[in-house]
C-alpha cells in the first residue's frame, strides 16, 4: 500500500521529530556515540529554536524513557503553579478564567531541568556537547517554516505597541520571519554561552549540568524570569496584570520522576504519565473498547471511537488534576467501562457524560458548560497550545467554514489553540524515549530581553474554583494535555509516539496505535508510516483546556479523506460533521523497536510538511 514515505528501517539508531533540523540534530548526537537521552536533550534545545511559535526553554514536558533492561518511568517537566497563584488572588483581581497569555498565566518553569535531569541521569555527554547545535542555529541562524512568520504576523500589533522585547527579536527592522532568509535569535545563543561559561570550572559532566541547574534557578537566568513576571503584561483578559513567579519558586522546584500509568490491551502495555496530565484519557479509551471492534475504518468504527473519547474526557474533566486524589484505578477498572461502555448507542451523543467512579458524584465547573462560538475570537491572542489552523475544505451546503488544527491559530491577541512539539528516539542499545516539550511560545508572553525567550502559560489549563481536581492551587500542577506514550509488547518496549495538538493528542494517538495494533506489518515490521498516513479525525464534545475553555457538542472534523460512506453514515448518526483538509488532522511521530531482531523503525507525519524521521 501507498505511504506517503517509507517507514524507516535500520539498527543503529532511530530519531523522528516534528522539525528535520531536531530530527538531524539528535541522529548527529547518535552518530557521535551519544544514546537516545543525549539525542533527545539536543533535539529538544534545537526545537526551541527552530519552532520557536511552539515551544520554549521556560515551558513544559512530559518525558517517557525506557532504559534498555529497565523499567519505563516518567519524568515530569511540568512546574507548578506559584505560591502566590491562588484562587482568591485570581478572583480578586476581576478573572473568571486564568488569561490565556501574560505572567499571570505563568506556572514554574519545567522544561529546562527536566531535559538537564534526563541528561544528567540517563545521558553521557556533556551540556556544552548536546547544546552546540542549538546555540549554532541560535547564533548563526536558520531558514524558518512558513509557520514560524505567519504566527509573528498575527501578533505583529501586540509586539510592535506592547510587547516590543519580542518584536526586536521576531520583527527586526520590521521585517517578520520569512522562508528563504535565515532567522536568529542571538540573545538566546548568549543565555546559552554564558550558561556553559558559568558552569564550565564545575568539575566534570555531572557536576556541571547540576550547576546549570543551579544557574536556571537561583542565578542570572532566574533572576530574568522574575524580573519579566513582575512587569506589568497585556494580556487576554485586555488588562495589564504582573505574575505570581517569585525567586523562591524558582528555587523551590525541581523536575521528579514517576512510575507511569498502564493499561493492558490485547496483548500490549501503554504506559503515559498520570492525572496530571490527560494521558490516562488514552488509557480510559481502550478501556471502554468493547472485546470485538467494528472493521478497521468503518462507520461502526470511527463512532464507537468518538463516542468512547467524549466519555473519557468527560471524566478527564470530572476527575483529572493535581489538586485531588485521582480515582484512576477505578476510572481505568472492567467494572467500570462495562457500565460506562453500556451508554453507547447508535446516535452521536451531544451531552457531557463524567462518570461516577465508586459511587462519587462528578463535580465539574459551570464553565464546562459553556459552548463555544465559531467566531475567530475563540482562538484569541497567543493562548493554547499552538496549532496553526488550517482552513477547511470547501463545505458543503450548510456546512459551516471553520478553522482546523493544523499549526497555531494564532489572534492578533497572542491566545494560540491546540499544537506544540514531540520528539521520539531508539538507539542500537534499545534505549527509548518521547516527549512532548511545549509552552513558552513566542505569542504567549514577552521575550524575557536578558534571555531571548518568554514565559509559559499553563496555568491557563486550570479552574479558578476552589475544590476540583483541576482548581489553581499553590504547589500543585496545572493539568496539562501534553502527554507522550511508550507502548510494550508482552512486557517489553517496543514503540515510543506521540503527537502535538491539545485536546486532540489523545485522539489522534489512540488512533494510531490502534492502526499499528490492527494494521498488517509492512517489511516484516510494525506499519508506523501507513498508521500515520491513516485518514484520522478528533472531536470538540468536551470543555477544552485552552482559554476561553468552550466545547462543541457533537462537533467531529474529520479528513476529506475520509470515505464519503463513512462521514454520510456518521452524519446519519447525528454527528455534527466538518470536512477538514486531506492532510490536516495530526502530526504523530513514532520510533519502535522488534526485540527479536533488534530492527529499529521510524516513521513522521506528512503533514504540515515538517516533521521528519531519520536514521539507520
Amino acid at each position: 500500500m501507498f505511504t506517503t514515505r517509507p517507514t524507516l528501517q535500520g539498527t543503529f539508531g532511530m530519531v523522528s521529530s516534528t522539525h528535520w533540523l531536531a530530527s538531524q540534530s539528535a541522529m548527529a548526537v547518535l552518530e557521535d556515540g551519544g544514546n537516545a537521552y543525549d539525542a533527545a536533550v539536543a533535539g529538544a534545545f534545537v526545537l526551541h529554536v527552530v519552532e520557536p511559535h511552539l515551544n520554549g526553554p521556560a515551558g513544559e514536558v512530559p518525558i517517557l524513557l525506557a532504559p534498555a533492561g529497565g523499567e519505563v518511568r516518567v519524568l515530569c517537566g511540568q512546574g507548578v503553579a506559584p505560591t502566590g497563584a491562588t484562587v482568591a488572588h485570581y478572583r480578586g483581581l476581576g478573572l473568571d478564567l486564568v488569561p490565556g497569555t501574560g505572567p499571570l498565566a505563568a506556572a514554574v518553569p519545567g522544561a529546562f531541568d527536566a531535559w538537564l535531569l534526563l541528561l544528567r541521569d540517563h545521558g553521557t555527554k556533556s551540556l556544552a556537547d548536546v547544546l552546540k547545535y542549538a546555540i549554532g542555529y541560535a547564533e548563526h541562524g536558520h531558514a524558518p517554516v512558513e509557520n514560524v512568520g505567519a504566527t509573528v504576523e498575527t501578533v505583529r500589533e501586540l509586539f510592535e505597541t506592547e510587547w516590543t522585547s519580542s518584536a526586536e527579536v521576531y520583527l527586526p527592522g520590521g521585517r517578520s520571519p520569512r522562508p528563504g532568509e535565515l532567522l536568529r535569535n542571538p540573545a538566546l545563543a548568549a543565555t546559552w554561552r554564558r550558561l556553559l561559561a558559568e558552569t564550565a570550572g564545575a568539575g566534570g559532566r555531572e557536576a556541571e549540568i547540576e550547576a546549570a541547574r543551579e544557574v536556571w534557578r537561583t542565578g542570572f537566568v532566574a533572576e530574568a524570569l522574575v524580573r519579566q513576571a513582575a512587569r506589568p503584561t497585556l494580556d487576554t483578559s485586555g488588562e495589564r496584570h504582573t505574575g505570581t513567579l517569585t525567586a523562591a519558586d524558582l528555587a523551590g522546584w525541581s523536575a521528579t520522576y514517576e512510575t507511569p500509568a498502564t493499561y493492558d490491551w490485547n496483548g500490549w502495555t501503554v504506559c503515559k504519565a498520570g492525572p496530571w496530565s490527560q494521558g490516562p484519557a488514552l488509557l480510559q479509551q481502550l478501556a471502554l473498547l468493547p472485546p470485538e471492534l467494528p472493521a478497521y475504518g468503518s462507520a461502526d468504527y470511527v463512532h464507537l471511537l468518538i463516542e468512547g473519547c467524549k466519555l473519557a474526557m468527560a471524566d478527564r474533566e470530572a476527575w483529572y488534576g493535581d489538586a485531588a486524589e485521582v480515582p484512576l484505578g477505578e476510572l481505568l477498572a472492567a467494572g467500570y467501562n462495562a457500565q460506562r461502555r453500556a451508554l453507547i448507542g447508535d446516535k452521536a451523543s451531544y451531552e457531557l457524560r463524567p462518570g461516577s467512579p465508586g459511587g462519587r458524584p462528578p463535580r465539574l465547573s459551570p464553565h464546562a458548560y459553556v459552548v463555544a462560538g465559531d467566531d475567530p475570537g475563540f482562538s484569541p491572542m497567543g493562548a493554547g497550545e499552538p496549532t496553526v489552523a488550517k482552513g477547511p475544505a470547501s463545505p458543503g451546503p450548510g456546512e459551516p467554514a471553520v478553522t482546523l488544527p493544523g499549526e497555531p491559530a494564532v489572534t492578533g491577541e497572542g491566545l494560540t489553540r491546540g499544537d506544540t512539539c514531540h520528539l521520539d528516539v531508539v538507539d542500537r542499545w534499545g534505549n527509548m524515549v518521547a516527549a512532548t516539550p511545549s509552552g513558552g511560545w513566542l505569542q504567549s508572553n514577552p521575550v524575557v530581553p536578558e534571555l531571548g525567550f518568554p514565559l509559559g502559560t499553563r496555568l491557563q489549563m486550570t479552574w479558578l474554583e476552589d475544590g476540583l481536581p483541576n482548581s489553581l492551587t499553590p504547589g500543585r500542577r496545572p493539568r496539562t494535555t501534553l502527554t507522550p506514550s511508550i507502548a510494550l509488547r508482552d512486557g517489553v518496549p517496543v514503540l515510543a509516539f506521540g503527537t502535538p495538538g491539545g485536546d486532540q493528542q489523545d485522539q489522534w494517538q489512540l488512533h494510531f496505535f490502534l492502526a499499528v495494533a490492527l494494521r498488517a506489518r509492512v517489511r516484516g515490521g510494525l506499519d508506523l508510516q501507513g498508521a500515520i498516513d491513516a485518514p484520522n479525525w478528533h472531536n470538540d464534545a468536551f470543555p477544552g483546556s485552552f482559554y476561553p475553555r468552550g466545547m462543541r457538542p457533537g462537533s467531529v472534523t474529520v479528513e476529506s479523506r475520509m470515505p464519503a460512506e463513512v462521514v454520510e453514515e456518521l452524519r446519519r448518526r447525528g454527528h455534527d460533521v466538518t470536512l477538514g483538509d486531506p492532510w490536516s488532522e495530526g502530526r504523530l511521530c513514532a520510533v519502535a523497536r522488534d526485540p527479536e531482531s533488534g530492527i529499529l523503525s521510524a516513521a513522521a507525519n506528512p503533514r504540515g510538511m515538517q516533521g521528519y524521521a531519520v536514521g539507520r
